[in-house]
């Protein structure tokens, strides 16, 4: 899996304004139900119910929100840049300023826990979030995403 088939410049927003968690996942909400051909408030929902089982922000200013959806064909992104951070209830307590939202079939089991690993184990990496908090826009974004992303050769 390619982080590039899951991302275009469409679903990437480097300067969302939200001041809480709720705003956050409507704003991405929205976004995906525009790019993807959704309800939003259908994917706002599966977005807060699985915050609810428990939060999705993993630490160090990142979440990954992501739901299982009827009427995804496959797996879809959307990443969002804050313009300030937010209260998560991330695991280190941290605020979080960039999401990586995940969206795919009901049926997508195997594949879409490997693709939240996947984008995890990417925005681990400290040196990239500061370069996705520096980029000036969607393509310079989507161009770190997809370069860091690149398996390396053995």
């Amino acid at each position: 899996m390619n982080l590039g088939d899951l991302l275009d410049r469409g679903v990437i927003s480097p300067r969302v304004s939200a001041t809480t968690k709720r705003q956050a996942l409507s704003v991405i909400s929205e976004i995906a139900a525009r790019a993807y051909g959704l309800k939003a408030p259908d994917v706002f929902d599966a977005l807060q119910e699985r915050e609810a089982a428990a939060s999705t922000g993993v630490g160090h200013g990142v979440a990954v929100p992501h739901a299982r959806l009827p009427g995804m064909d496959r797996l879809h992104g959307v990443f969002v840049r804050l313009e300030a951070p937010v209260d998560f209830d991330a695991v280190d307590d941290k605020p979080v300023d960039l999401l990586f939202a995940l969206f795919g079939p009901p049926e997508a089991g195997l594949e879409h826990v490997r693709a939240l690993a996947r984008v995890s184990r990417l925005l681990r990496q400290a040196d990239l979030r500061e370069q996705l908090r520096q980029a000036k826009g969607p393509d310079a974004i989507r161009a770190l995403l997809v370069r860091e992303a690149r398996p390396s050769a053995a």
